[in-house]
């Protein structure tokens, strides 16, 4: 490893493993030797900030710059970003000369410990595959999620132990073995390393949420993603999640004010977003079920009519709270009954604009056509944001793609729509959010 703060290159001892050969920490043991300055203890910080030492003090990561000389508890080294074989500086040799310190080597003993995970890869695996290693992986509570390619699995269970001892926090790494399940969206995985327990808890927009990693979808790289989305929802608006899993977007949302009906097909995610709306005290705020997408955009716009929530009262912080109970005020009154969807969320990029055609049927529905009428043909239509992927990489062509996907699958052109950049997620795939409000044309 070499510092960008430091002249000095280190980098471990290179030992290239066979497949199911041994693994041994002594291996990357090694021994630095620097040249310091020898002074007194009370000098060592007008040492440190002396400008003849600009550009010259040691700085390597995890290195102490400044080291006790032995059985001399009165002197101290000040490292120097110098070797033993280099010249020394002329201006660090005149301030050593005129000060009257000596200029003596010292020897730096590295451990295993020092080392990244990314550098005891790159020693021990073979050459031809240290330019793509897998040094990116995903964290949910305790657990890494790797998703190794075949060249790399029979190393796996020492790149999962690099990666669990080298990563504070983990107890255990698994790898994905087979493709997403396209219909609950979770993974076949297999624990390459640590502890065999996927129930693991996340903290996300200031909520917990505790799941079976096993079971149900979980990334933990959309949460500016879930911030966004939930930065557009206001306190009161009624708000339907389509695929809602453990509740990223749904529990954010009622903790700020927002009604939710969340959905999802998967019985362990809903399972755990209700568990997690009871954890974030927000179960009186979000109404969870299990059913498919196209049934639940229907199910909600008619439960939002006849069932509305009720007798639900602003959110006060606990600032707030303690200065009613002081004062021995009256609750603030309940919310206004809304019985309007405000915004639909659909997050589920592979397949979620495909489901955009199941708007024109639950706002035609015979049996609510008149109230559907009167409450949207007043208070306007939902705003759909719905997640997709594209593999048209240029941003015009990726709207172009998108745009021309949403209109087919609604049946009718859409007014402004807008696009969001989330991420890249292969080389060949981006993914984005579409936003849009639903046209009138949609009740006719």
């Amino acid at each position: 490893m070499t510092s960008s703060l430091s002249k000095i290159a280190i980098n471990p001892p290179v030992h290239r493993i066979q497949p199911g050969g041994p693994f041994n920490r002594d291996w990357f043991h090694q021994k630095v030797s620097v040249m310091g300055l020898k002074l007194p203890a009370s000098r060592t910080t007008e040492f440190m900030k002396h400008p003849e030492l600009k550009g010259h003090l040691l700085r390597l990561p995890k290195v102490k710059g400044v080291v006790n000389v032995e059985n001399d508890e009165h002197t101290r080294l000040l490292l120097l970003d110098l070797t033993e074989e280099d010249p020394i500086p002329e201006p660090v040799a005149t301030l050593a000369e005129k000060n009257s310190i000596e200029v003596t080597p010292y020897t730096i003993d590295l451990d295993y410990d020092y080392w990244t995970a990314e550098e005891v890869l790159k020693s021990i695996l073979p050459e031809d595959l240290i330019a793509d290693m897998p040094t990116a992986f995903a964290i949910a509570g305790h657990l890494a999620h790797v998703n190794l390619r075949d060249a790399y699995l029979p190393y796996k269970d020492i790149i999962g132990q690099v990666i669990l001892e080298k990563n504070k926090g983990l107890r255990t790494v698994v790898n994905k073995t087979d493709n997403i399940d396209t219909q609950f969206r979770f993974f076949k995985m297999e624990t390459i390393a640590g502890e065999p327990d996927t129930i693991v808890e996340a903290h996300e927009s200031g909520c917990r949420f505790k799941f079976d990693f096993a079971k149900v979808y979980w990334n933990s790289r959309l949460g500016t993603e879930h911030e966004r989305l939930v930065s557009l929802f206001q306190a009161g608006d009624l708000v339907a999640d389509v695929f809602a899993g453990v509740g990223p977007f749904a529990i954010p949302a009622a903790r700020k004010g927002s009604l939710v009906l969340a959905n999802d097909l998967n019985p362990s995610s809903t399972h755990y977003m209700s568990a997690n709306c009871q954890d974030n005290r927000v179960q009186d705020r979000v109404r969870v079920t299990t059913m498919d997408g196209r049934e639940f955009i229907k199910h909600a716009v008619i439960e939002a009519i006849d069932n509305p929530f009720v007798n639900i009262r602003p959110l006060l912080s606990s600032k707030e709270r303690s200065k009613q109970a002081r004062s021995a005020q009256p609750p603030p009154p309940p919310l206004p009954v809304q019985r309007i969807i405000k915004h639909f969320v659909m997050n589920l990029p592979a397949t979620a604009l495909e489901f955009l055609d199941a708007f024109k049927p639950a706002f035609t529905q015979a049996s609510h056509a008149t109230k559907i009428r009167e409450l949207y043909g007043s208070g306007g239509l939902p705003a759909i944001h719905c997640h997709c992927f594209t593999r048209e990489l240029e941003r015009e062509r990726a709207e172009e793609d998108i745009i021309r996907r949403a209109e087919e699958a609604l049946g009718t052109r859409l007014s402004n729509p807008s696009l969001h950049y989330v991420r890249r997620v292969a080389p060949n795939k981006d993914m984005y959010c579409i936003s849009f409000q639903l046209p009138v044309s949609i009740m006719e």
